[in-house]
């Protein structure tokens, strides 16, 4: 295929590497034709370095390298062409100038693909005398690297284009995954539970930034901690898409953007880029300050309430045999002795409920009851406990069995739920919001997220291995202590719970029943 893409920057030189390596030719054009000279320049330097590890052996090198045409004039007449990628600034009034450009230029048979990340492809489309031609290619920084495609059919998009689009991505080694033209399409979609979980958060001062993070890596398995991840997209980038997103959902309040960011934002705290942003870069500084030693008494007695929940008995039995195993001892009475600390199980509440029941407020706390994907435990205080039985608490919670390696213990504000319950019911929540829209199929939700933002499961696939009916039971916890609509129950979750069926599962449709 002969592939023309409109502009040279980041993006269009990375899909230019991409679509040539896979044995395309590639026509590289921009209004800057200096532009096109470093792009070609840098492509080539890319495709050194591939050669040079391996991954690519010289000859493929020379072919690809002949494939990749410069050409001076964007809307130049291109009678072999059969599709064009714009990659320009993410402007509604330049695309749509773009386009123009070339419909008048190019022949009608030739294929539109843009590249926006948050402009509606129907938008675009419609500036054209012939909308039909026109689909989004969303790909994503750095090209070659992120092997995960967004196609996005407008409104009007022929049927056969997103097909065309599907065979090219496979065909180039990457992986496809059609999703309707909404706000943020489907990876922009699916990242916003967990950014904006961390920052409501945040805002109640359940934890600092740092602590937020460590949880998510340590309990939930991310790469990354949402604030480092802000810190490395750009504050002001990620408060650009948050408010895009929640404006496009008609202020949907599970999309619902942090009171903390505008300020930020307008201060220059963007991240590493700026040099500050949720933590401090450069100057001897990067990233967050040290976490604090464990202290405090690791000898004291325990005493594990049991809530008699089915969704978290098995969690509550697990938790128990690891800290026995460790040498804690557990009490067994009914009621705890005068000096054992009280460890709470929590699932959607708060300790606070506990307390009420008549468990001595000072010494009680709540402990995290998700399965851990690193040696972490989290301990959440009431503003009652008291200080010296916490730093007790977290002491013993830090044994480890044998000589296994010692558990860090994040401490927290008591909260319903918990940190990593909180973030991982909204990134299931806002997964599941989108199949219930049909917006993507499950399996593309799950394949996007993974590939697209590195979780290690998908947010259909991570809600089922906690559990439809588990899931549930956390999401009408956390509305029914909050009563914050943000963690209202999804649909999704609620009729697969109710019907056996797993959150991957995509059921039944109506058309499924007229064929």
């Amino acid at each position: 295929m002969r592939i023309r893409i409109v502009g040279a920057g980041a993006m269009g030189r990375g899909i230019a590497q991409w679509a040539a390596s896979a044995g395309h030719t590639v026509e590289l054009a921009d209004v800057r034709p200096e532009a096109v000279r470093e792009a070609l320049g840098f492509v080539a330097s890319m495709l050194d370095r591939a050669v040079a590890k391996g991954r690519m052996s010289a000859a493929d090198r020379e072919a690809s390298v002949a494939r990749l045409v410069p050409l001076a004039d964007p809307w130049a007449a291109g009678p072999d062409v059969e599709l064009v990628i714009e990659a320009v600034r993410e402007d509604l009034e330049t695309k749509a100038e773009v386009f123009g450009k070339l419909e008048r230029a190019l022949p009608a048979s030739v294929v539109f693909a843009t590249n926006t990340s948050s402009l509606s492809v129907t938008r675009i489309a419609a500036t054209l005398q012939d909308p039909t031609r026109l689909a989004g290619l969303h790909f994503f920084n750095p090209v070659p690297l992120m092997r995960i495609v967004e196609v996005v059919p407008g409104a009007a998009t022929r049927p056969e284009i997103p097909a065309l689009l599907t065979a090219l991505v496979e065909g180039c080694g990457h992986r496809a995954v059609t999703v309707a033209d909404t706000p943020g399409f489907l990876v922009n979609h699916a990242g916003r539970g967990l950014v904006t979980e961390a920052l409501a958060l945040l805002e109640e001062s359940v934890a600092e930034p740092a602590e937020i993070d460590r949880i998510a890596r340590d309990v939930l398995g991310l790469r990354m901690g949402p604030f480092e991840l802000m810190d490395l997209t750009g504050l002001d980038v990620t408060a650009a898409v948050i408010d895009s997103i929640w404006l496009g959902f008609r202020h949907e309040d599970r999309l619902r953007p942090s009171f903390l960011t505008p300020n930020r934002v307008a201060a220059g705290l963007h991240g590493r880029k700026t040099g500050r942003g949720w933590y401090a870069y450069g100057d001897g500084a990067s990233g967050p300050a040290p976490e604090s030693p464990v202290t405090g008494d690791g000898e004291r007695p325990v005493f594990l309430v049991r809530g008699g929940r089915p969704e978290t008995a098995a969690y509550e039995e697990e938790l128990a045999g690891a800290l026995e195993a460790a040498g804690v001892r557990i009490e067994r009475d009914a009621r705890p002795s005068a000096e054992a600390v009280v460890l709470v199980p929590v699932w959607g509440t708060a300790v606070s409920a506990a307390v009420a029941d008549g468990l001595p407020r000072e010494r009680t706390f709540g402990v995290e009851v998700l399965p851990a994907a690193g040696r972490r435990r989290v301990l959440a205080v009431t503003a009652a406990g008291d200080a010296t039985a916490a730093r007790d608490a977290r002491a013993v919670l830090a044994r480890a069995a044998g000589d296994g390696e010692p558990y860090a213990v994040s401490v927290v504000r008591d909260t319903a739920g918990s940190v990593a319950q909180r973030l991982l019911s909204s990134v299931v929540a806002v997964g599941c919001s989108i199949a219930e829209r049909s917006l993507a199929a499950p399996a593309d939700i799950d394949l996007a997220v993974t590939t697209g933002l590195g979780y290690p499961a998908g947010p259909l696939a991570w809600g089922e291995r906690v559990g439809a009916v588990r899931m549930l039971a956390l999401q009408r916890a956390l509305h029914a202590t909050t009563g914050d609509p943000r963690h209202r129950p999804t649909r999704w979750v609620t009729e697969r719970a109710a019907l056996g069926l797993a959150l991957t599962d995509p059921g039944t449709s109506p058309a499924d029943c007229l064929g």
